[in-house]
C-alpha cells in the first residue's frame, strides 16, 4: 500500500494530468458537490469524500483504469487512502493546487445547472420535453416518487446503454435523496456527452415537500 499511496500522491501541473488523461486516466473529483457543480474539468467523474465514497468508487470506477485526481487542499492522501482501502492501485497523482490551478491556467471548464425543487415542479406542465430521472435504489422509487418518473438506479449507471436511451432534445431533471448521488450521475451523464441536464437540490426530500408535487407510489408499498 505504501507505493501505491506513494505515486497517488504525487503533485502534477496541468500539463502534466492534460498527458495523462491524452493516455485514458480518469479524473476523479472528490471535492464537495456544491463546489464540483460550479466548475469542474470536462469529463471528469464526481465523487464526493463527504458521501458514501469508497462504496460509490467501488461500484462505478473500473479498478483497472489509472486515476488522477482533483481533491480539496489537504484531502490528497485520505482520498488515496480510501480508494486503495477498496482496492484501487492504480492512481497517479493529483492536480497541485487544485481546481484553482486549472482555472488560472485558462483550460476549459465544464459546469451543472442547479435548480430548486420547487422550479422543477413549475417546469413540468410546460416542458414537454422534461424528464425526471430518479437516481434512487429501485425500493426508494417505489415508496414514492414523481408521477411518470423514470428509475435509473445510480449503480445501473455504468451500463453505457441505460445511458445512451435519452434522446437529443430531451430535458434532464436528475435527483436522488438528498443532493450527493444525482451529481455524480450527472458527471457520469456528461461524460456520456449527454449536457442538457439539470441537477435537482436538496433531491427528494425537496421535491416530497412541494404541494403541486404529484407523487406515486407502488401498489406493493402502499399503507
Amino acid at each position: 500500500m505504501d507505493n501505491v499511496i506513494k505515486k497517488g500522491t504525487i503533485a502534477l501541473s496541468v500539463d502534466e494530468l492534460k498527458a495523462k488523461v491524452k493516455e485514458e486516466a480518469i479524473v476523479l473529483d472528490t471535492r464537495h458537490a456544491d463546489e464540483f457543480t460550479q466548475g469542474f474539468i470536462p469529463g471528469s467523474i464526481f465523487i464526493g469524500l463527504e458521501g458514501r465514497f469508497a462504496e460509490w468508487a467501488g461500484n462505478l470506477l473500473p479498478f483497472d483504469q489509472k486515476i488522477v485526481l482533483i481533491t480539496a487542499p489537504g484531502k490528497e492522501e485520505e482520498t488515496v487512502v480510501r480508494l486503495s482501502r477498496v482496492g484501487f492501485d492504480k492512481m497517479e497523482g493529483f492536480l497541485k493546487g487544485g481546481f484553482n490551478s486549472w482555472l488560472k491556467a485558462g483550460e476549459k471548464v465544464d459546469m451543472i445547472i442547479d435548480v430548486e425543487a420547487d422550479e422543477l415542479i413549475m417546469d413540468i406542465p410546460h416542458d414537454p420535453n422534461l424528464k425526471v430521472v430518479d437516481v434512487r435504489r429501485e425500493t426508494e422509487f417505489a415508496d414514492g416518487h414523481l408521477a411518470n418518473a423514470l428509475n435509473l438506479p445510480l449503480n445501473e449507471m455504468t451500463d453505457v446503454a441505460e445511458l445512451a436511451q435519452f434522446e437529443d432534445n430531451e430535458n434532464l431533471y436528475v435527483h436522488c435523496a438528498g443532493g450527493y448521488r444525482s451529481v455524480i450521475a450527472v458527471s457520469l451523464l456528461k461524460r456520456q456527452g449527454i449536457h442538457n441536464l439539470r441537477n435537482v437540490l436538496g433531491g427528494w426530500g425537496k421535491i416530497k415537500e412541494q404541494e403541486k408535487a404529484k407523487i406515486v407510489k407502488e401498489a406493493r408499498v402502499l399503507n
